[in-house]
């Protein structure tokens, strides 16, 4: 999968996507991933990606051309010889007003073998990137960060971990929260007695069944007490009762 990124602060990135599962798909070569400056992109000396929003009203907004431009240059320098018949990138705007990302979404755009991931800033973008440009709007929760990259930082974590290859075991993957309608099961480790907090006896009875049964009890449990809204996705619709 390859990944661009668009931000007025690329340094930010450094760090988070150094390190843990995301440097490992890159190391191994199942993720080709890049941060662009913005301001390269732009036609004058001084590098000014915002101006002043038509009709009035308090901060800036961020201008059209630098976003197009850097589409474009993602477009003619290509995927040739990486993403062979990719012509162009599957364009996400990191925007409050987009849909909230989740597992489904997350799990969609690992699928896409190209995105590029716009970080807005100030009062956000002009329209016409919206219009043109963007094949979708992706938000993080309804609340408003200062810009566009943590939220960025997110939808890579969130898409990387999903493709082929890169966690150890498909397994961890089937059994995390939010794999199925129900949160995770509680997880232990050693001591099996921590300052008197013992683990449950079943997780070391070796009865592989009775672990299971735990497992799904406690999965249950834990959703209806922490996401109960999850369990309403799983209930079948209200209707007669077709055996009397």
């Amino acid at each position: 999968m390859r990944i661009d990124v668009a931000t007025i602060f690329p340094g930010m990135f450094a760090g988070p996507l150094g390190l843990s599962i995301v440097a490992r798909a890159q190391e191994s070569r199942l993720l080709q991933l890049s941060v662009h400056d913005l301001r390269d992109h732009t036609s004058d000396r001084r590098r000014v990606v915002d101006d002043y929003p038509y009709g009035g009203g308090a901060g800036m907004v961020m201008k059209p051309e630098p976003f197009f431009r850097f589409v474009e240059h993602l477009v003619d320098t290509g995927a040739a010889g990486t993403l062979p018949g990719v012509a162009r990138p599957h364009v996400v705007l990191m925007s409050p007003a987009g849909a909230v990302l989740d597992t489904s979404v997350a799990r969609r755009l690992a699928g896409e073998p190209w995105l590029a991931l716009l970080c807005g800033h100030y009062e956000g973008v002009d329209e016409r990137v919206r219009q043109v440009l963007v094949d979708e709007e992706l938000s993080i929760g309804d609340f408003v960060l200062t810009g566009g990259e943590l939220p960025a930082m997110v939808v890579i974590d969130a898409v990387v971990r999903l493709l082929p290859g890169v966690l150890g075991s498909s397994c961890s993957l089937a059994e995390e929260s939010f794999s199925g309608p129900l949160l995770e099961y509680p997880q232990y480790t050693r001591p099996a007695d921590f300052r008197g907090h013992k683990v449950p006896e079943v997780l070391l009875s070796g009865d592989h069944a009775a672990v299971e049964t735990w497992r799904r009890q406690q999965a249950a449990r834990r959703t209806a007490a922490q996401r109960p809204e999850l369990l309403e996705r799983v209930r079948p619709p209200c209707g007669p009762d077709k055996h009397r």
